[in-house]
């Protein structure tokens, strides 16, 4: 297939950009609103074609599942769900981070707690940058805000997680999921070859060979000091991590206040920041694109210098809560957000900077 220009669903690009990125399989469980990520897939049949497996698990905790055995074999491999299935995820992400196999999982977030709404929502960054199942480990996280980026995350996150060995999570929501857009289509990528897969990943479960003993891979280490030392040897892998830290900043450079959001909300304040340009305030957007690693660096340079720096998100206030420690009391952080699957305008968004931040 050649680069090719589609008008697509959000949850429908990011399965067909996976199919051209050569991925072995697919493990998933319908809940909505991500459910037309399997659809798709089931409808396109790569099977047929590039040689891709796509299966409905039993449940979401079997999906997971099956995401260990395939990567611990060196194959590209991903699934997705929403909040409620994300969590039940959660055991599997801590042993596939413990066990340092890399995959890729997307959730396309929906209102909670509980089972909540369908509506979108932004309330699982807590459970996305922290480690949300047991233990210290982190994921490597892409906040995509267009249809274009659920499309082109697909292989940055997979070159992220076999970079650092981790697992990589896409955090979209309900918005981007089901908003369509026009979206350009890589080519198809031929999928890796058992050799290739040999070659490129001496840690992978591809069985014993004449010069190479069986690899065992878990998660279990009995020996505290054993475990101390690999728990320390993650700790310092996600350190790098920040190397590959990534931004987008929109009038930054002259502004007096900063709008820091990510995903579908950033899209919102691209909007707010053209009301706010034109009464004459100088806004700038930040908007992140890695939510782990954190841009603590850069936002802490701004608050240097800016009077103010308002986060937008939908939810109570999570994101607000690594900004105030990037940038310490250096200047003030507010927080602004709706909830119960509510989007906030791009007028409220203004009038909260206005007077939470400006007047405040």
């Amino acid at each position: 297939m050649a680069k090719e220009l589609r008008l697509m669903k959000g949850n429908e690009a990011i399965a067909e950009a996976a199919i051209r990125a050569g991925v072995d399989g697919y493990f998933g469980y319908p809940i909505t609103p991500q459910s037309e990520v399997l659809e798709y897939l089931m409808g396109q049949k790569p099977y047929d074609t590039t040689g891709m497996v796509v299966l409905q698990a039993e449940s979401e905790v079997a999906a997971m599942n099956m995401l260990y055995g395939g990567a611990g074999c060196g194959r590209k491999v991903m699934t997705s769900s929403s909040s409620p299935g994300i969590s039940l995820k959660q055991e599997g992400l801590s042993y596939m981070a413990g066990a340092e196999l890399p995959c890729l999982v997307l959730n396309v977030v929906r209102g909670g707690p509980g089972l909540g709404t369908i509506q979108p929502s932004q309330s699982d960054y807590y459970q996305s940058v922290k480690g949300g199942g047991h233990g210290d480990y982190r994921l490597f996280v892409l906040a995509p805000a267009s249809v274009q980026e659920m499309a082109d995350f697909v292989e940055l996150g997979f070159e992220m997680a076999y970079k650092y060995r981790t697992p990589a999570l896409i955090l979209a929501d309900g918005l981007i999921g089901q908003m369509m857009e026009k979206v350009w289509l890589n080519e198809q990528k031929p999928r890796w070859t058992h050799e290739e897969v040999v070659k490129m990943f001496p840690w992978a479960t591809t069985g014993k060979t004449p010069d190479r003993p069986r690899n065992v891979i878990t998660s279990l280490n009995l020996a505290s000091e054993v475990q101390e030392n690999h728990v320390m040897k993650l700790k310092a892998k996600y350190e790098t991590m920040k190397q590959d830290v990534m931004f987008e900043e929109i009038g930054c450079e002259d502004a007096d206040y900063i709008i820091a959001a990510y995903g579908s909300s950033a899209r919102i304040c691209q909007k707010a920041y053209d009301l706010a340009r034109a009464e004459g305030l100088k806004v700038g957007l930040f908007r992140l694109i890695t939510l782990y690693p954190f841009p603590e660096d850069q936002l802490k340079a701004y608050a240097e210098r800016v009077k103010g720096i308002l986060s937008v998100e939908m939810s109570l206030g999570q994101l607000v809560d690594d900004i105030r420690l990037a940038v310490g009391c250096r200047t003030k952080v507010e927080h602004f957000g709706r909830v119960g699957g509510i989007i906030h305008s791009p007028e409220e968004v203004v009038n909260a900077l206005k007077t939470q931040i400006i007047g405040g």
